[in-house]
C-alpha cells in the first residue's frame, strides 16, 4: 500500500466569521487572519485544548511582529537585505579565522564595547560579513547604522553648512553598532581626519564600531592629513577591536557572465 494514502488529510480550513474579523481588526490583530484558518484546522484535527490553541496563534503573531520590526530596523540602519550570514557563499574560496568569526557572530564583543576590523583585498566579502553582523545586532534590538566612510564624511561636511554637525556627531556617537565601510580607501583631508578622530574618541569604550578596509591599520595614517590625530584615533580603535583578516580572490570576478556554447563561436 502506498504510505502516502494512509496519511490523514488536513481538513479544509473553516471560514472566519465576519464579526470575529471585525473584532480582530479593532484590536490590531488583523494580520492573524492570514494564518488563523490553518491554525483552526490544525486545532480541530489534533483536538488542541483552548489554551494551547491560543498560545499557538499568539506565538505566530509575536513571531510576525518581531520579523516585521527587525526588517524595519534593518532598513533604517541601511543594511543590505541580501547580505546575511545565510547568503554568504560557503563554497567561496576565501580564508579567514572561522573561530574568530563565530565569536563575532555571538556579539559578545558588544557587551564590552569592543569593535571589529574586517580587513582584506577587494571583493572577498568584507562588506557582506560586516552587514551580516549588523543584521544579527538588529535582531538583538541593538541600534545599528551602516555607512560608507566617504558618505559619512560628506554628510558631516554638509552638516557644517547649517550648524548641525554637533548634533550629527552626537547621533553617530550614540549608535550601539556603527559600521564604517571602506575606511581609508582614499586620502582624507584635515576636516575628515578631525571628524574621524572626534568620532572614535566619543565612541571609545562606550559603543562598538565595525570597520571594513582594504588597507591594514598601519597604512591608514598615510592617507590621513594629520598624523598625530590619526595615530591617536587608530590606536584607540585597534586596541579595542578584534581583527578578522580575509584572504582570497574576488568573488565579483566569479560572478562575471560567461558566453554560452551557443554564443561563443564566431559567425
Amino acid at each position: 500500500m502506498n504510505r502516502a494514502s494512509t496519511l490523514t488529510p488536513m481538513p479544509a480550513p473553516p471560514g472566519i466569521d465576519a464579526d470575529l474579523k471585525k473584532l480582530m481588526r479593532s484590536l490590531k490583530l488583523g494580520r492573524m487572519l492570514d494564518t488563523l484558518p490553518e491554525r483552526l484546522a490544525l486545532a480541530k484535527q489534533q483536538s488542541l485544548p483552548y489554551a494551547d490553541f491560543l498560545s499557538l496563534v499568539f506565538a505566530d503573531e509575536v513571531e510576525r511582529r518581531d520579523r516585521t520590526s527587525a526588517d524595519l530596523r534593518a532598513r533604517t540602519a541601511k543594511l543590505d537585505p541580501a547580505m546575511r550570514i545565510d547568503t554568504f557563499s560557503s563554497d567561496s574560496p576565501v580564508r579567514y579565522d572561522t573561530q574568530l568569526w563565530n565569536e563575532l557572530c555571538s556579539l559578545r564583543f558588544l557587551d564590552d564595547a569592543r569593535g571589529a576590523l574586517i580587513l582584506g583585498p577587494v571583493g572577498v566579502g568584507k562588506t557582506h560579513l560586516a552587514t551580516a553582523l549588523g543584521h544579527i545586532a538588529v535582531r538583538r534590538r541593538r541600534t545599528v547604522k551602516f555607512l560608507r566612510a566617504d558618505q559619512m564624511f560628506r554628510t558631516l561636511k554638509a552638516a557644517r553648512l547649517d550648524n548641525s554637525v554637533e548634533a550629527e556627531m552626537r547621533a553617530l556617537a550614540r549608535i550601539d553598532v556603527l559600521i564604517l565601510d571602506d575606511l581609508a580607501l582614499q586620502a582624507m583631508d584635515a576636516t575628515q581626519t578631525s571628524d574621524f578622530y572626534e568620532l572614535i574618541v566619543e565612541r571609545h569604550q562606550r559603543t562598538s564600531t565595525i570597520v571594513t578596509s582594504n588597507r591594514d591599520p598601519s597604512e591608514w595614517i598615510a592617507v590621513m592629513s594629520d598624523p598625530l590625530l590619526a595615530q591617536s584615533a587608530i590606536d584607540r580603535l585597534v586596541s579595542t577591536s578584534y581583527e578578522l583578516v580575509i584572504d582570497g580572490e574576488s568573488y565579483r570576478r566569479r560572478q562575471q557572465p560567461q558566453p554560452t556554447a551557443a554564443t561563443s563561436a564566431p559567425r
